[in-house]
């Protein structure tokens, strides 16, 4: 279900266009065929940390997480929630992404996946314009 939310999200909600030819499975991201997506792990918050990070260990989350060739565009860790991670990655490779973490992450962590773009630029041009 979040999948089908974010290929919807990133479909209408950008205004992405169809692409004519699929990125193949290994394919580096290009301004026209990569994505990025963050993604909140929740950490487990009725388990203490060490069981958490056992368990981590115990799935392989961190051997698996991220998978080569996706690059991390930022890695956080959010006091009293968990860590964020932004991806950014061919759209082609969201699949693996998302099984990377069903395999290694649940159990530990609650996730949650956001389509995310970049709009530092945009945001700062706006304040700058505004200021004068």
């Amino acid at each position: 279900m979040t999948i089908g939310a974010l290929a919807a999200a990133l479909l209408f909600g950008t205004g992405a266009q169809a692409q004519t030819t699929p990125p193949t499975g290994n394919a580096a991201p290009t301004s026209d065929s990569a994505i990025m997506v963050t993604i909140f792990f929740k950490h487990d918050q009725s388990r203490p940390l060490s069981e958490l990070n056992a368990q981590l260990e115990r799935q392989g989350f961190y051997k698996a997480f991220p998978p080569e060739g996706v690059e991390v565009v930022s890695w956080y860790v959010m006091m009293g929630v968990g860590q964020v991670v932004t991806l950014r990655l061919p759209a082609s490779r969201l699949r693996e992404v998302n099984r990377v973490i069903e395999n290694s992450a649940w159990g530990a962590y609650h996730t949650e996946f956001y389509p995310t773009y970049d709009y530092k630029a945009v945001g700062v041009d706006k304040h700058e314009k505004a200021k004068q």
